[in-house]
């Protein structure tokens, strides 16, 4: 199984299981997908272990929100590139965990040049669910060029300032992000701005989005135009079921399938279309219906 478990620790990076080997394996120009979990995970406590859960190809069963994110990959099928399932200790109160985040990104920005000085050819994408996404962005901010090629930030819980900057600096030259967002997820926004303020007085998470940065795609799931979008490019997935769900972004039908195409070898081309689509379709001059949470230049 084309799959590895990576964990964070006050010492650096420790995997369990042997990276040289499992990189060494890979054809050239391979796709490795690092996939970093959000609150309430840790590596270091059995009962919420992250690679028993939702890193993991065969997870827990006792919990409704235990949807596999390499199964849904398709990183256990023949021929799949790597996966490395990311752990950290992100438990505890909320405003203690979303500091430590930065240093899991540090931790996680060694691992990913670990992997460039081994296979430089590799097309890396990370893939993060809410302060999983600060983790993300805090590592390629410490990145040189050209040691990430795209991000998937669902639900992101990070500030758009942080976001810019990451992207400004050598490590996001280049890189795409595809920022998927819900207003189901008002309420832990307004959570995350209330016990983690924003580093400067007016700014947003990043489910108010970035429209005019390059290489940035917000998607809305919660909006019917921007579904019907998907669903003309062939990734069809339902309206929301619920008015508040935090873990939607991963849960919804049919999104892995947009997940799947965005890491893999036409990634890059898929997210080019996406965004050109639905910079097109916002600037329909028809009404449009999104939810209540901001959406901001």
């Amino acid at each position: 199984m084309a799959l590895l478990s990576v964990d964070a620790g006050k010492a650096g990076w420790t995997a369990r299981g042997d990276l040289g080997a499992a990189l060494a394996v890979l054809p050239r120009g391979a796709t490795l997908t690092l996939m970093v979990h959000g609150f309430r995970f840790s590596p270091f406590e059995p009962a919420h272990d992250p690679h028993g859960h939702i890193l993991s190809p065969s997870p827990r069963r006792d919990c409704w929100k235990a949807a596999s994110w390499p199964r849904h990959l398709h990183l256990d099928r023949p021929g799949a590139g790597l996966g490395i399932g990311f752990g950290w200790h992100a438990r505890g109160r909320l405003d203690r965990v979303a500091a430590r985040a930065f240093d899991a990104g540090e931790t996680l920005a060694g691992l990913i040049r670990a992997i460039n000085a081994a296979r430089p050819d590799l097309s890396v994408t990370l893939m993060a669910h809410s302060l999983g996404a600060r983790v993300a962005l805090a590592a390629l901010a410490e990145l040189p060029a050209r040691h990430v090629d795209r991000m998937i930030l669902m639900s992101g819980a990070e500030y758009r300032d942080l976001a810019r900057a990451a992207l400004a600096g050598p490590g996001g030259r280049g890189v795409q992000v595809l920022n998927v967002t819900s207003g189901e997820n008002a309420a832990f926004d307004a959570l995350f701005r209330l016990c983690v303020p924003a580093p400067r007085l007016g700014d947003w998470p990043l489910s108010a989005g970035l429209p005019r940065l390059p290489g940035w795609t917000d998607l809305r799931i919660d909006c019917p135009r921007q579904r019907a979008l998907l669903r003309r490019m062939g990734f069809p997935t339902r309206p929301p079921a619920t008015r508040v769900c935090h873990w939607s972004t991963y849960l919804r039908p049919g999104l892995f399938r947009l997940y799947r195409a965005a890491s893999g070898p036409e990634g890059a081309a898929l997210l080019a279309r996406l965004d050109a689509a639905l910079r097109e379709a916002l600037q329909d001059p028809r009404p449009r219906v999104f939810s209540t949470a901001p959406h901001l230049a």
